[in-house]
């Protein structure tokens, strides 16, 4: 799948809110260079991170509430 429709689905999954998806894209990037695991198979060395977030958000994995439940 191209990253155009990657970030078309994300998009789709927060209402089309580009300030929400990018702070839900902003907060799990940080988990993720701090060592969590992808929610999605990806190798975390051989992809950006900026990638595997944007495909956990598209694919559901990911999304306001899972980082409000991962920080509170």
């Amino acid at each position: 799948m191209r990253i155009e429709e990657i970030a078309s689905k994300a998009l789709e999954r927060v209402n089309y809110d580009r300030y929400l998806l990018s702070n839900i894209l902003f907060v799990r990037i940080d988990e993720l260079s701090k060592g969590a695991k992808p929610l999605v198979n990806k190798n975390i060395k051989t992809h950006k991170l900026s990638d595997i977030a944007l495909l956990e958000v598209a694919e559901g994995k990911i999304g306001l509430e899972k980082i409000e439940e991962l920080q509170g």
